[in-house]
């Protein structure tokens, strides 16, 4: 079994993210996105892109979201976004956010990851 430290490629990559997918899996059936933000960091788009689905779950501390998506995600909660839509994430906290976005092909998916 092939391991994949996914919050240490997340904090090397400018961006903040590491998306395990195509490269890691040979598969371009779905993906995950390990991310992270820092405190006070803001406008992190979300926008999963023609043919595609994703569920974005906070999994350490709060989301402030902004655009499609108005409120708070609270840890250990998450939403479903399709296609076009746009969500931006945003850390309002004094520590460090880790969230998970999970994605894949929608029924009529487009395939080009």
């Amino acid at each position: 079994m092939k391991k994949i430290d996914l919050r240490d490629r997340a904090l090397a990559a400018e961006e903040g993210e590491y998306v395990l997918g195509l490269d890691d899996t040979g598969s371009h059936a779905c993906y995950m996105i390990y991310g992270t933000l820092k405190p006070g960091e803001k406008d992190r788009l979300v926008k999963p892109g023609h043919g595609h689905e994703e569920i974005v779950a906070a999994m350490k501390g709060d989301l402030r979201l902004s655009g499609a998506r108005e409120g708070t995600l609270k840890e250990g909660e998450a939403f479903h976004i399709v296609d076009e839509t746009t969500v931006y994430l945003e850390n309002p906290a004094g520590t460090e956010v880790v969230y998970i976005i999970s994605g894949g092909h929608s029924a009529d998916g487009h395939h080009h990851h």
